[in-house]
């Protein structure tokens, strides 16, 4: 299972006008990034006025697009202006997932939230794991161990040890273990099926070495992120597919 959420791309002015510094051809530039709109508004007096307030559009030019392309093609050295169009979003995937991710560490930051603080902020249920693939009883053969149950088990016994370490921030004399002894219960029995959110921010080079490397993975998290890529603006200086 992967989510992402609340995408925005940013830097499309700045990564343009990068891009034609090298030939001092800003004057070729014909894209239209932000534009300005005439709105009706009212004085601190109440008195009605026109006034004029800059809003956040994306056209990029054919000429601006055809010299992002070229360079593209010419290479990473060629391409510098992709690392500045940057690209905010919330995903929440499984730790396993994560792992993979976290190999992908240069133009890329992440604020996660924490199993380290908030393990035990509420009760686990089957929502907080990726399971979508776990075997069911009815597929399993006479006396294999089913995966579901298995993380039932696991599912129930993280409930029984955060319960008791709830009781033990009040008072350690009730549970006979100190409060460190039993969040260590739920830190190492947690799976890697756990779901995490981050907010990561990543930019267009770093999406082109991902969609590369990873749209024909085995995991079906990969396939969801790339799909994701190509769903963004001007995915094609991502990709090398031509523009849908």
């Amino acid at each position: 299972m992967i989510k992402l959420e609340h995408t925005e791309v940013v830097g499309w002015e700045h990564a343009i006008r990068g891009a034609r510094n090298p030939m001092n051809s800003w004057d070729k530039m014909d894209s239209v990034i932000n534009d300005w709109i005439e709105v009706d508004v009212t004085d601190e007096e109440g008195v009605p006025r026109k006034d004029t307030v800059r809003i956040h559009s994306l056209d990029i030019g054919p000429n601006d697009l055809d010299l992002m392309k070229r360079l593209c093609k010419a290479g990473t050295d060629h391409r510098k202006f992709m690392r500045m169009i940057v690209v905010y979003v919330d995903i929440t995937a499984p730790l396993y997932w994560w792992k993979e991710f976290d190999t992908y560490k240069v133009g890329t930051v992440a604020n996660s939230c924490s199993t380290m603080h908030k393990i035990h902020a509420k009760e686990f249920e089957w929502d907080d794991f990726s399971y979508e693939h776990l075997i069911r009883v009815r597929d399993c053969k006479l006396g294999e161990p089913v995966p579901t149950l298995a993380m039932e088990t696991t599912i129930n016994a993280l409930n029984h040890w955060r319960g008791r370490y709830l009781t033990a921030l009040k008072t350690e004399d009730e549970t006979g273990l100190s409060a460190k002894d039993i969040w260590w219960q739920m830190i190492q029995l947690l799976p890697t099926s756990y779901n995490q959110k981050r907010t990561v921010m990543l930019n267009y080079e770093v999406l082109a070495n991902i969609y590369k490397a990873r749209k024909n993975h085995k995991l079906d998290e990969w396939h969801v992120l790339c799909e994701w890529i190509e769903s963004l603006s001007y995915s094609e200086l991502i990709t090398g597919k031509k523009e849908k």
